[in-house]
């Protein structure tokens, strides 16, 4: 993949929990217990992540810095996403049905290391979840499932692409502890 980028260009990015092959598994069974109508657009499952901070827009030749300075220390930990829901935008998530203390405190030391560098961060409250599908407002979610048990090991420095076969591209990985 060649996009021929220089150093000052823009690029959007954000931090994210990404699955590993086990949590893909069960997001994808999950995922098929969905009724989907055929005008939704269904996320394909290398494309699936939880959202830990959104950073924005950044120049290119940051990347390098950022990295270094986003390595917060944690714990391995778990969480469970078991709420199936229609938000009123029309995206069809699986969200928890509470935060689990780690997945908060990563959320809330991510938040205070991008304060230190860029001043201001996102301020809507965290609401942990896997989107699965845009423009589900008619989807039905199934009645019942087993929960996707999340086991976190790293989360990731991630850019969006205007890719459509790619749509995200880990750029750093940050192992726990």
């Amino acid at each position: 993949m060649n996009l021929d980028l220089s150093a000052n260009d823009p690029c959007r990015l954000f931090l994210a929990l990404w699955p590993d092959e086990e949590v893909t598994v069960q997001l994808s069974g999950h995922a098929k217990a969905w009724d989907w109508p055929q005008d939704c657009v269904r996320y394909a499952a290398s494309d699936w992540h939880l959202t830990l901070q959104f950073i924005g827009s950044a120049p290119r030749s940051s990347i390098e810095d950022m990295q270094a300075r986003l390595q917060i220390p944690f714990r391995p930990f778990s969480f469970a996403l078991s709420v199936p829901q229609i938000w009123p935008s029309g995206l069809a998530v699986l969200e928890t049905t509470e935060v689990a203390p780690e997945l908060q405190a990563l959320h809330d030391r991510l938040n205070l290391a991008l304060q230190h560098m860029q001043g201001s961060v996102d301020l809507r409250p965290f609401r942990p979840h896997v989107t699965l599908a845009r423009h589900a407002q008619q989807a039905s979610s199934p009645k019942s499932t087993a929960p996707v048990i999340w086991r976190v090991r790293d989360y990731a420095l991630v850019e969006s692409t205007v890719l459509r076969t790619s749509r995200y591209r880990i750029l750093c990985r940050y192992p726990a502890a």
